[in-house]
């Protein structure tokens, strides 16, 4: 029998109006119909259709999500940064080309990070094996005291410290948003009790508030040496990269780590129709993704998996991606029907990174040799 996903939501995570203008930057003050910003309400209001609405909606049971404390803020952000944030949320302010707060926006952080950890907590209360976070503005960009990519606080980073806090020995991260989570990557750069994973399209360093590349030889120090794990592959790969390199290379070094809690940072914006990323997986590639994701939750931790939302910014195909990892993580056996996806995705593709990626990471993950 299907299982039951527990998704948790606040409504106060659309009170984030990041208005219009060029794409996600500011308006320009010459086009005729500023475009919406890419990480806009809307987006999440389609994937809340979805879910409540949508093929899966019996297996679907809705919970309320909470605001953050400032205290819970504080496990990995410095509280002058907090401050600073919180400041900014009443008149508003561009911290970066692409990532602002606005007047409204306070409550929609907190939601965002409180949610998060409400689905950790479900989890680790027992009340559920299986919670999504469906939350916005997304969070592995963010650091210690560095707003990035539309993020402020890392709500996956917070999740994963949650769950260390409570007892939890070692946390895996699985991220397969399309940009490499920075933030995330950062924040547990030199410990060895969270293994953190990101599949990401090759776009580097996008400046002083993302000063990593997202290379695969960006490891970890330290202690954690070996348990930063970038996926970095070509653009335009698709479904054949992201699940070879699951198979092949994460869910091996995952097996090794042997993690008893496990957080998928859930991002949608490697499909082909977003417009923020030039990826090509489709929804098939995306169930896939999610099937995995609960093959080792059932291996490893006894069926209990925390996914939170990250990207996804074609306001409709995203939402049936969503759908197609749902699927794949409650293992329905009926697969939905892409209506969209058509471009190539020759196996040759990502060949070479993917060897570079695997030998990078056999130097520290036996298993790889």
């Amino acid at each position: 029998m299907p299982s039951i996903l527990d998704v948790h939501w606040h409504p106060d995570v659309l009170q984030h109006d990041t208005g219009a203008g060029l794409f996600d930057a500011a308006d320009p003050g010459w086009l005729a119909v500023p475009e919406t910003h890419a990480e806009n309400a809307d987006r999440v209001r389609n994937m809340y259709s979805a879910l409540r609405d949508g093929p899966y909606a019996d297996h679907v049971r809705w919970r309320d999500g909470r605001h953050a404390t400032v205290d819970e803020l504080a496990w990995l952000h410095d509280r002058d940064y907090i401050d600073e944030v919180r400041e900014s949320c009443t008149d508003g302010r561009w911290w970066t080309r692409t990532t602002l707060t606005a007047p409204g926006s306070w409550p929609a952080l907190l939601a965002a990070a409180g949610t998060a950890l409400a689905a950790c907590d479900a989890v680790l209360d027992g009340d559920t094996p299986l919670a999504y976070a469906l939350v916005r503005p997304p969070g592995h960009h963010a650091s210690s005291r560095t707003a990035d990519g539309y993020c402020f606080f890392n709500n996956t980073a917070l999740a994963a410290e949650n769950a260390r806090r409570r007892g939890k020995q070692r946390v895996a991260i699985l991220d397969w948003d399309v940009h490499h989570g920075n933030g995330t990557q950062t924040l547990f750069y030199e410990r060895d009790d969270v293994l953190t994973v990101s599949w990401h399209m090759a776009h580097g360093s996008w400046g002083e508030s993302h000063p990593e590349t997202g290379a695969p030889t960006e490891t970890g120090s330290g202690r954690g040496t070996g348990y930063n794990v970038n996926v970095e592959l070509p653009l335009g790969s698709g479904d054949h990269a992201y699940l070879t390199t699951f198979d092949e290379i994460v869910a091996p070094i995952v097996s090794a780590f042997d993690p008893d809690f496990l957080i998928v940072a859930s991002g949608q914006d490697a499909n082909q129709y977003d417009p923020n990323s030039r990826q090509c997986v489709t929804m098939a590639g995306f169930r896939g993704l999610g099937q995995r994701a609960r093959a080792l939750a059932d291996r490893h931790t006894d069926g209990q998996l925390v996914l939170i939302q990250e990207g996804g910014y074609s306001r409709t195909y995203s939402a049936a991606c969503l759908l197609a990892s749902v699927g794949g993580v409650l293992g329905i056996a009926e697969t939905l029907e892409d209506p969209l996806a058509f471009l190539p995705d020759p196996p040759s593709h990502a060949a070479a990174a993917i060897a570079d990626i695997r030998a990078v990471q056999a130097r520290h993950w036996e298993v790889l040799r």
